[in-house]
């Protein structure tokens, strides 16, 4: 059990046998005769929906303990992305609404932690960013200017910009939220890996 005023983002919480993950608290003090209030954004593990909620203080909460596990990206299929748990290779699926380019850029075998709560999936912790392979782009040039780009289709058929000096067959480091090229990836650094 923990106090509302220990809410903290990412916790998970049990309210009325359905769990909530706490995407956003917001702590406001009282006067002398009224006590303060948190508030909390919660979004609804199962459904995903999100939902204010306003508690005491002190009211107390019961807090539960998500499992992670790794698991591996099967493929996309438009309306989901499968994956499958690597300790019994059970498969599941979470919807690609709100994933943005992160199921663009997954490749299959690609593995990345999950959370479960009683052996249901609850959520997947998309890296930040991705590695993709530059299959198609002008050819590498040397210019004066930092900020010249070109366009370069990924191996996944992806395009982004991409610096000048970027070349066919390079390996390049993507931000999955906006899809943006962030650096070239060097290859004696992949041999260890």
């Amino acid at each position: 059990m923990v106090t509302a005023s220990e809410l903290r983002t990412g916790m998970a919480i049990r309210i009325d046998r359905q769990v909530y993950r706490v995407i956003d608290v917001e702590s406001k003090a009282g006067t002398a005769k009224m006590g303060g209030t948190v508030k909390a954004r919660l979004s609804n593990v199962h459904s995903g929906r999100s939902w204010d909620q306003h508690f005491r203080p002190l009211e107390r909460l019961e807090d539960v303990e998500l499992e992670k596990r790794k698991v591996e990206f099967l493929y996309g299929n438009g309306d989901c992305c499968v994956f499958q748990r690597l300790d019994n290779f059970e498969q599941f699926e979470i919807p690609t609404e709100g994933l943005g380019l992160v199921e663009e850029l997954l490749q299959p075998g690609t593995e990345i932690p999950a959370e479960f709560f009683d052996s249901e999936p609850v959520s997947v912790d998309f890296p930040q960013t991705l590695e993709a392979r530059v299959i198609s782009t002008a050819p590498p040039t040397r210019s004066q200017q930092d900020s010249g780009r070109k366009e370069a289709t990924l191996e996944n058929g992806l395009r982004i910009q991409v610096p000048l000096f970027v070349a066919s067959g390079e390996i390049v480091s993507i931000e999955c939220k906006t899809g943006r090229y962030l650096e070239r990836v060097r290859t004696q650094h992949k041999k260890g890996t």
